[in-house]
C-alpha cells in the first residue's frame, strides 16, 4: 500500500511538469486553463486505474494462506441402547470358596444373581460351562426372573473322590440360546463354586454344633417351705403380705425349686405369674401403694427372716396396683435373678409392702397368694 502512495504522488508531479512546459505563450488564462484540464484528466486515469500490489516473499518465510473457517455441524445425541439379557453376580449364598470337603460329600451351592437387563428371563437355563462338573446336571431350568430382581440359583453337587483343589464354571443361557453376560463374574461370563476336597481323616468341614436345644420350666413354690412374718415375730405357712387385724405387719415368703433347670443353663426368659391370690381390706392402700419382691435366702422361715428395714432397695418386681398383680408379664430383672441361682437348689423371695405399713383400722389388708408361677425359657 505504501508503495502504491508513492508512486501516485510521483506521477501527479511529472503531470504537472508536463503541463508546465508545455503551457502556450499566448493567452495566459487560456494556457492556465488547458494546463489545469490536461492534469485533471491525468488524475482522474491514475485513479481509475486498478493497481494490484505484488508481494515479495522473503528468504525462508513461508507466506500465509488464508483459509475459509470451518462450519460447524450439529451431531445429533447418542441413545443408549437397551441391554438385553444381562446379569450380574451379587455373592455366594452357601459355600464360600475354598471350604473343605470330605470325598464324595454331598452338598448344595448357591449363588446369587441379580437380571440387571431390560427384559424378563423367561425359560431361561443354567448350564454347566467347563471346569469340575461335580456331578451336577448339564442343565437346570431358572424360573422366571423380572428386570432388577435377584434370585437364588442353586445346584446339588457331589465332592470328588480323591484329594485336591476342584472348581467348576456355570453359565446362565436365554430361551434363545444366548448366552448372557455376567457382569461381576468370571471373566464377565460365568461364576463358580471352588471347593479342596481333604482325606477323610483331615477334613474339617463338619457340621458346626447345633445350639443348645430351647427348653421351658415352669417353677410353682413349695408350699411347705412358704409362710409369712409379723411384725412381732410370729410365723404362718401361708404367704399372706400386708397387715392383719392386729394391725401387725406381715411379710411373706415363698421358694422355688432350682433343680428343674439343669446347672450350666442360659436363661433367655422369666416370665412372673403372680396371678393366683385374694385380698383381705385394701392392702394396695398401704405405704406407697406397691408390693415388691426381694431376692432372701431364709433357709427355715422364722422370726429372724422379718426385715425391719423401713424402706428396703434392691426389690426386682414392683406391682402397683390389683391390676399389675394380676397380669404375667416378662422381667428381665428376674431373668437376671433366676440366671445367677443356676446351679442352686433353691431360689427364695420376701414379698412386701414399703414398712411401717399398717394403718391402724385393726382391719386385715393382705394379700394372700396361693399358686405362684415363674415361667423360665432357658438353652
Amino acid at each position: 500500500m505504501k508503495k502504491f502512495n508513492q508512486l501516485f504522488n510521483w506521477v501527479a508531479v511529472c503531470a504537472l511538469l508536463i503541463g508546465a512546459c508545455n503551457l502556450p505563450s499566448g493567452n495566459p488564462d487560456e494556457g492556465a486553463e488547458v494546463s489545469g484540464t490536461f492534469a485533471a484528466q491525468t488524475i482522474e486515469a491514475l485513479l481509475t486505474t486498478t493497481v494490484t500490489p505484488t508481494f515479495t516473499s522473503l528468504p525462508g518465510v513461508t507466506p500465509v494462506t488464508n483459509t475459509p473457517a470451518p462450519t460447524n455441524t450439529s451431531i445429533s445425541a447418542a441413545t443408549a441402547t437397551p441391554v438385553c439379557p444381562q446379569a450380574q453376580f451379587v455373592t455366594d449364598v452357601t459355600i464360600p470358596d475354598g471350604t473343605v470337603m470330605s470325598p464324595g460329600q454331598a452338598f448344595t451351592k448357591k449363588w446369587r444373581i441379580r437380571n440387571t437387563g431390560t427384559c424378563q428371563w423367561s425359560g431361561y437355563t443354567l448350564v454347566f460351562d467347563s471346569g469340575d462338573s461335580m456331578n451336577g446336571p448339564a442343565t437346570q431350568p431358572i424360573g422366571v426372573v423380572s428386570p432388577g430382581q435377584e434370585i437364588d440359583i442353586e445346584v446339588n453337587l457331589t465332592a470328588p473322590a480323591a484329594a485336591g483343589n476342584y472348581r467348576g464354571y456355570w453359565r446362565i443361557v436365554s430361551n434363545n440360546n444366548v448366552l448372557v453376560p455376567m457382569l461381576n463374574g468370571y471373566q464377565g461370563r460365568a461364576f463358580y463354586v471352588d471347593i479342596k476336597v481333604q482325606g477323610a481323616s483331615t477334613a474339617t468341614n463338619t457340621p458346626p454344633p447345633l445350639p443348645p436345644a430351647i427348653a421351658q420350666v415352669v417353677l410353682v413354690t413349695l408350699s411347705g417351705e412358704d409362710g409369712h412374718v409379723a411384725s412381732d415375730g410370729t410365723t404362718n405357712q401361708f404367704p399372706n403380705v400386708g397387715d392383719n387385724s392386729s394391725d401387725k405387719e406381715l411379710q411373706a415368703f415363698v421358694s422355688f425349686d432350682m433343680s428343674l433347670i439343669p446347672a450350666g443353663a442360659t436363661i433367655t426368659k422369666v416370665e412372673v405369674n403372680f396371678s393366683g391370690y385374694d385380698m383381705l381390706g385394701s392392702p394396695f392402700s398401704l405405704a406407697d401403694g406397691c408390693l415388691r419382691a426381694y431376692a432372701q435366702n431364709y433357709g427355715t422361715l422364722d422370726a429372724g427372716d422379718f426385715i425391719a428395714v423401713g424402706d428396703p432397695t434392691g426389690a426386682y418386681i414392683r406391682w402397683c396396683g390389683a391390676g399389675e398383680l394380676s397380669s404375667q408379664f416378662e422381667s428381665a430383672d428376674m431373668k437376671t435373678l433366676v440366671q445367677s441361682a443356676v446351679g442352686s437348689s433353691r431360689l427364695q423371695l420376701r414379698l412386701q409392702f414399703k414398712s411401717p405399713n399398717p394403718n391402724g383400722n385393726a382391719t386385715a389388708d393382705a394379700v394372700r397368694f396361693g399358686d405362684i408361677r415363674l415361667i423360665v425359657t432357658y438353652q
